[in-house]
This record gives C-alpha cells, sequence and structure tokens, in this order.
C-alpha cells in the first residue's frame, strides 16, 4: 500500500487553502500515484479565535470542503483521508476527520474524542471544549484488506484509544494534527513512535506547519510515515509539501509474531 501525507500552513482564508489543497493533492497522485492521501488538521481552515472557526463551519455533506474531497478522490481515483475540518450539526460543532473512497463515496467520518485544554508556556491559553463537543465513537475503515484506524491531534496522548483502534483490526492508524511548536518539538516524534510501537501498526502522523494567526501561533510540521517497529521510514521537510511512503505489511507480521504483545495484556 502507498500512503502520501500533505503538509499544509493553512490560515484563516478558506477559499485559498482549499486552492492549495486541490494543488497539492492533484500534484502528489500525479507524482506518486498512492492508494491514499492524507491531509493534516483542520486543512481548510485554521484561524484564530474560535468564532472563526464557528463561521467557516460546515455541515455534511453540502459544505465546500465536503464537495472538493469528493470530488478530488472520484476524479483521481484515490481514497482521501481528509484531515479535519468544524462540522456544524445543530448547535453543536465537532473537530471531524471525513475519509472518502476512490468512488468519492464517504467511507468513515470521525469526531475527535480528546480535547486540547491547556495553558502554554508564555501564556498561550487553548480551550477546544470551549467551542468543540466532543466525539464518542472508535472509528475504522477499510481500503481493500487494509483497515485504518482514526485519531486527531491531541487523541495522541491517550494511548488507550491506540489500544482500541488496534483490537478493532487496525494495520495503519492516520492522525492529522495541527500540532503547536513549543510541544511538538519535545513530544510529537517520541509520541507518535510511542503509539506506532506499541499498537504494531503504521503510523500516519499528519501536521500543519510554520506560523498561524499572524505569527501568534505556531505548528510543528515533521508529518511522517512511521513502520510498527518505530522507525520513520518517510518524512516531510520544513515548510508546505509532501511525502511519500510504501507500507510493507510482511513487516507488521513478522514485528507481531516476534512480540506478540496483543496477546499478553493483563489489565483491561
Amino acid at each position: 500500500m502507498k500512503v502520501s501525507l500533505i503538509q499544509m500552513n493553512s490560515q484563516g482564508d478558506k477559499a485559498a487553502n482549499l486552492a492549495t489543497v486541490a494543488r497539492l493533492v492533484e500534484a502528489v497522485v500525479a507524482a506518486d500515484k498512492p492508494d491514499l492521501v492524507v491531509l493534516p488538521e483542520y486543512y481548510a481552515f485554521l484561524g484564530e479565535t474560535p468564532d472563526e472557526m464557528q463561521e467557516a463551519a460546515e455541515t455534511f455533506p453540502d459544505g465546500p470542503a465536503y464537495q472538493l474531497m469528493s470530488s478530488l478522490a472520484k476524479t483521481l481515483k484515490v481514497a482521501i483521508h481528509a484531515g479535519s475540518v468544524a462540522e456544524k450539526v445543530g448547535n453543536s460543532f465537532y473537530n471531524t476527520t471525513v475519509v472518502f473512497g476512490p468512488d468519492g463515496a464517504e467511507l468513515a467520518r470521525y469526531r475527535k474524542i480528546h480535547l486540547f485544554d491547556v495553558e502554554i508556556a508564555g501564556g498561550t491559553v487553548y480551550r477546544e471544549s470551549d467551542t468543540v463537543s466532543r466525539g464518542e465513537d472508535v472509528v475504522t475503515y477499510t481500503i481493500g484488506e487494509t483497515t485504518v484506524g482514526c485519531a486527531i491531534c491531541y487523541d495522541i496522548r491517550f494511548p488507550e484509544l491506540f489500544r482500541k483502534l488496534r483490537d478493532k483490526g487496525a494495520d495503519v492508524i492516520v492522525l492529522p494534527a495541527a500540532f503547536t511548536l513549543m510541544t511538538g518539538k519535545d513530544h510529537w516524534e517520541v509520541l507518535a513512535r510511542a503509539r506506532a510501537i506499541e499498537t504494531q501498526t503504521w503510523f500516519l502522523a499528519v501536521g500543519q506547519t510554520g506560523s498561524h494567526a499572524g505569527g501568534r501561533k505556531w505548528c510543528w510540521g515533521h508529518s511522517m510515515v512511521i513502520d510498527p517497529w518505530g522507525h520513520i521510514t518517510a518524512q516531510c521537510s520544513d515548510g508546505v509539501g509532501f511525502t511519500s511512503g510504501r507500507l510493507d505489511f510482511s513487516l507488521t507480521g513478522t514485528v507481531r509474531a516476534n512480540v506478540p504483545v496483543a496477546n499478553h495484556h493483563v489489565l483491561g
């Protein structure tokens, strides 16, 4: 299975972001012919305030980002794990991944479970739960015979979610993110590799990069493909762009046979 990760620097102009992501998806499919393309968290809009996020939110399936991803998947005949966008449902908002198959149809929808409520050193405060409702479902989908698990950004700090994805048969886990610079430089690679090692899955960690909100927010980037032994097999350079990697599931079988941790759990 071949995968391509698209690293972005999304801003507060939704039309411009969608034009950029369309160009990047078309470019990576032409260059690398992947089976699955993965976008980062909030690829369609990454503004400064909660009000801006809510104003840019979409209802499905009629929102412009949803329609664009469905159309691209169908036209290019590729599965697209469309990072996340703000989804509006009645008076509630969710941080939502939608996955589209090569026919453009929706394969899966995952609403972020763990919401980012922290105060970063230096006084920056993030309170995602002030404006975003919590998802409840552990979500997987299949591409051919491969089971793919869904997570988003802050989820990475909660290994119990990834244990559940592995228990549901995940061979690959995808984590779109807009990981902050301050936490990313110390924790992004360590956490992503740990989740790959403990679940013995291929782990795709796909991030936003660079400055946002006029330089008041920064994201770490460093989008990566990680194998089930914890090695990084592909990684984006700094800046907007993409990387691709081939997932060898014979390695997955070898790793799981040599260290069969899934058979040795004691605590529930």
